[in-house]
């Protein structure tokens, strides 16, 4: 989550008119607001072992802001970068209201009882492969690094547990192979390396980061609206509720992962819906703080939960603590963000693999003999990887998406949702899974509703109510079925 975290910082901050200072302000509030996140969704949200942290979904809408004309008018740097924040808290506040409508008068529940493992299987599936633009590619960006951090976690996480008949290795493996490949990073950059190379090889290989650690302070609390009060404009509100929805399908497939990794049983409706409000109240909380993005639940941690099969919602909470100490000691906090890239997007090869995993795992809850599976499964898959890989093309030759009209507003809000696989993948599976074949005998079983029919209420199983009951007997304040 901590490369999350500073990429978007990278991107957003300079666009938007902050420098380092501001940079390392921005890291140390999203952290902050990650680990409050973390704590609402393990302890009221669905109650699974997963981190809530920045999103990716809500960078077009950031960006809108960011070159809109009427952020032109500002000449000084950072009187821009605080105007910019300003308009994208307002716009966070509307979206995160939004998902809490969403959550807690149980839409999201409705939408869920109607979900089968069948269409499932593309949702999980491509909100782990969604984001391959970020394994390799950036991996390449400084492969004397990246490739060698990527083997030495593949060896420690699969090889060395089988020699040793160990499971202590696996579960370090990240940490391990982090630091290997970042200390020897560290002596390429000492030694000069990197001197004469390109800015890009720079910023991708270099431990330094260009001031980040000199700028960021040694102590220092985030408080809300301390960018100054919010701003609001329809357009870009509509933009981010656009962007809060992808942020609800994609934390959706988080979530069903996050329960098969975490030995957990079928997430009910109910439940999934319940997150969705908290998940609500953390882009609320994010739109206080002024983040510059929302939150979503973290894909990568996911699939560290497959990675290290350590699925403890308590270790997430003591990882929660973590981030509140690091965002607090601004350095600490700075060194951590000093790993270079490629290293996280080795990382990210692994992870996002596994959550893609969890995704094909509901193929055998599915008749796979049945015509009509294999064209759901193939034809939403191809369309969910297709669509996106479209727009996104189209937005980096022409500058602008396929829908270019004089709304700004619109443009993003098509953007966005088509750009993204997994959300792509669900329209097309949940449509056609419920209407083809509806009301043949064999649908039911062909999408495999009937093994998830048992556990569509909470109360009904009692491995799903020791595991998703709420604390301080809130259970009477949300609904069970």
């Amino acid at each position: 989550m901590l490369g999350t975290i500073v990429f978007l910082s990278t991107l957003l901050v300079p666009l938007m008119g902050g420098g380092n200072v501001e940079k390392a302000e921005m890291i140390q509030t999203l952290l902050f607001v990650a680990a409050i996140n973390t704590l609402l969704q393990t302890w009221f949200g669905t109650r699974l072992p997963v981190v809530v942290g920045a999103s990716y979904a809500f960078i077009i809408p950031a960006i809108s802001v960011a070159f809109s004309s009427r952020m032109s008018v500002f000449i000084d740097p950072h009187q821009r970068f605080k105007q910019s924040m300003r308009a994208i808290q307002g716009a966070l506040i509307v979206a995160s209201v939004f998902q809490i409508i969403i959550g807690f008068l149980g839409f999201w529940r409705i939408f869920a009882r109607f979900l089968s493992p069948l269409s499932a299987v593309p949702l999980v599936t491509l909100t782990g492969l969604g984001f391959f633009a970020l394994g390799f590619p950036k991996l390449a960006n400084c492969v004397e690094i990246g490739l060698p951090a990527l083997l030495i976690l593949v060896i420690f996480s699969q090889y060395i547990p089988q020699i040793m008949k160990s499971r202590v290795v696996d579960r370090y493996s990240v940490i391990y192979s982090i630091g290997i490949a970042w200390a020897f990073s560290e002596i390429l950059t000492a030694a000069g390396a990197y001197k004469g190379r390109s800015p890009i090889t720079q910023l991708s290989c270099r431990t330094d980061r260009s001031g980040l650690i000199s700028a960021a302070p040694w102590l220092r609390v985030p408080y809300p609206f301390q960018w100054g009060a919010p701003s609001f404009n329809v357009g870009d509100a509509f933009a981010m509720v656009a962007a809060s929805l992808v942020a609800i399908i994609e934390s959706t497939g988080t979530f069903i992962a996050a329960s098969r990794f975490g030995s957990a049983t079928p997430v009910p409706p109910s439940v999934l819906s319940r997150g969705i409000g908290w998940l609500g109240i953390s882009n609320l909380v994010d739109a206080f703080f002024g983040t510059a993005t929302g939150s979503t639940a973290s894909v990568e941690n996911a699939g560290l939960l497959g990675l290290t099969r350590v699925g403890s919602r308590r270790v997430v909470q003591i990882s929660a603590g973590f981030m509140f100490f690091f965002s607090i000691l601004g350095k600490f906090g700075a060194v951590l963000a000093s790993i270079p890239l490629p290293i996280v997007a080795a990382v990210y090869c692994i992870l996002f693999a596994y959550v893609a995993s969890a995704g094909l795992c509901f193929l055998q809850f599915c008749n796979l003999n049945s015509f009509r599976t294999m064209f759901i499964i193939g034809f939403s898959l191809f369309m969910g990887l297709s669509v996106p890989q479209y727009f996104n093309e189209y937005l980096l030759i022409s500058g602008h998406g396929p829908v270019h009209t004089r709304s700004i507003a619109f443009n993003s809000i098509v953007q966005v949702i088509f750009s993204s696989p997994g959300t792509v993948a669900i329209i097309v599976a949940y449509l056609l899974d419920f209407t083809m074949s509806r009301g043949h005998s064999a649908t039911r079983r062909d999408s495999g509703r009937h093994w998830w029919g048992r556990f569509r209420n909470f109360d009904q199983d009692i491995r799903t109510e020791e595991f998703y009951s709420l604390p301080m007997n809130l259970n009477r304040f949300f609904p069970s079925f």
